[in-house]
């Protein structure tokens, strides 16, 4: 993931003792209630703002909480201030994900990468191929969210073509980003979790592959099966969708040097912002070298000049542009929303940073994790409540990086006491708190990925198969004692 602008592991956990356990969940079980009910009642059109408005009184119905334990208001708002803050890198690379998809839809990359994409990708292995490929563009750039951003959004247009669902495909593209996400020594998270156990980087890494390699070979095996029992109507109007892409606009390979930039520059560990504005600008400039009658009709002009081009570059860039073309089905696929289109998920991200901010504040999240801690006595406990900590945090707390703070400094020294290694911890926080945040539709990660790829979590989340089975596989290894690393005393 990417986003972050502070250093979570530097920011200390709030403990309340005169908050018990039934008082912190009190929020949690109020949110999940009435976003239930809001979902009951406005189905996938929650996200609209009724969603966010529920998130907000969910931290009404925290703040109450902590009126009553003492918790001065003040202490409240600081704590949301903090989240907020820490949301600046998120909010910021939105915009900028949203002025990209802007000018690579009227510069041709997004139309090019789908129409060289239908020719290669065979549905039949198309949600598999999904998964491997952004496996290796999150590997190679140790972000998930540069992979949705790039290849991920011509992915989905892809399966949009081939009649393919998207939320198949989008479950696939996610499997594959955080498979990457979690095995990049690029990663920020695989940085931050050994950071947080104790343990060095690359051990970290290492231990890691024998619970990741396992659920990415389950999940590609899973989507091989679907895609050999797909029922493909899209496969036979291929040539007429991509006479249709033609008549719209230059197709050219050189459109893909674009891309390839963005992804070299995440490579050598260029700032994610600074790496997405060079290739809106590239975008920007490809759009009026390949396709200057495009943009002109953009601009509402029939003759290009600097004028024009400024207009219909910047008209793609910031609000919804959509490109009409001979075939009603592709017409939908060459729209974005531009900055604009993101403003409804950066909403859904402050809302739901007010409540992780006041639950923080009022000590529920470190009561939530402390409680859990001390349900479980032996080995497979102490890795059943790592796990369910951290998937109660990207529920609650709404953020990957708590998910994994949080726990990584209260559960140190329970691992220690047992005997256990802390690449065990570190593994387990990656294997629940890293991948599980994509599955919470308030979550950042969720609400970031949603917003990009344009699916609803909920249409992805029962189809990113690697991202579910993952704290499942860690706990399998903790119940049957599978390459649990103990800690040695032994002197040479």
């Amino acid at each position: 993931m990417d986003g972050q602008t502070n250093s979570p592991e530097n920011e200390p956990i709030t403990e309340n003792k005169e908050l018990n356990i039934w008082e912190a969940l009190i929020p949690v079980i109020a949110l999940i209630a009435m976003l239930a009910f809001n979902v009951f009642v406005f189905g996938d059109d929650a996200l609209g703002g009724s969603n966010q408005f529920i998130l907000l009184l969910g931290g009404a119905v925290a703040a109450i909480v902590g009126y009553f334990n003492k918790v001065k208001y003040n202490k409240m708002i600081d704590e949301v201030a903090n989240n907020v803050q820490s949301t600046t890198g998120a909010i910021l690379i939105l915009l900028m994900v949203g002025s990209l998809a802007g000018t690579w839809m009227i510069s041709g990359i997004i139309p090019t990468m789908i129409y060289y994409g239908l020719q290669i990708l065979n549905p039949t292995i198309f949600l598999a191929a999904c998964v491997i490929i952004c496996s290796v563009i999150s590997i190679a750039t140790g972000s998930s969210w540069t992979t949705s951003a790039t290849v991920g959004i011509a992915l989905i247009g892809i399966a949009e073509a081939l009649d393919i669902s998207v939320g198949m495909t989008a479950g696939a593209i996610l499997s594959g980003a955080y498979f990457g996400d979690k095995l990049s020594p690029l990663s920020d998270t695989t940085n931050l979790a050994p950071a947080m156990a104790g343990t060095d980087l690359f051990t970290h890494i290492r231990y890691m592959l024998l619970t990741t390699v396992p659920t990415i070979t389950i999940t590609i095996i899973i989507f091989i099966i679907i895609g050999l029992n797909l029922d493909i109507s899209g496969d036979t109007d291929t040539s007429a969708i991509l006479s249709s892409i033609e008549s719209s606009f230059t197709i050219s390979p050189w459109l893909f040097l674009v891309p390839l930039v963005v992804i070299l520059l995440i490579v050598k560990k260029t700032s994610p912002l600074i790496a997405l504005l060079i290739g809106t600008l590239l975008g920007a400039a490809a759009a009026l070298i390949f396709q200057p009658d495009l943009v002109a009709q953009i601009a509402g002009v029939t003759n290009l000049d600097f004028i024009s081009g400024y207009k219909g570059v910047m008209q793609a860039i910031t609000v919804e542009t959509s490109v009409l073309t001979d075939n009603e089905d592709l017409n939908d696929l060459f729209s974005s929303g531009g900055m604009a289109g993101m403003l409804g998920t950066i909403w859904l991200i402050i809302c739901a940073m007010v409540f992780g901010g006041i639950m923080e504040a009022i000590g529920a999240l470190a009561t939530i994790s402390r409680a859990l801690l001390n349900m479980f006595h032996t080995t497979f406990g102490l890795f059943a409540s790592t796990v369910f900590s951290c998937l109660a945090l990207n529920v609650t707390a709404s953020d990957q990086y708590l998910a994994i703070v949080v726990p990584g400094k209260m559960f140190a020294k329970a691992y220690k006491d047992k005997g256990l290694a802390p690449e065990n911890l570190s593994r387990t926080l990656e294997d629940s708190g890293t991948v599980t945040s994509v599955l919470v539709p308030w979550n950042t990660c969720g609400a970031y990925h949603s917003g990009v790829l344009g699916v609803p979590t909920l249409s992805y989340a029962g189809y990113a198969f690697f991202n579910y089975l993952s704290p499942f596989m860690t706990l399998i290894f903790a119940a049957f004692s599978i390459k649990i690393k103990q800690l040695t005393t032994k002197t040479a």
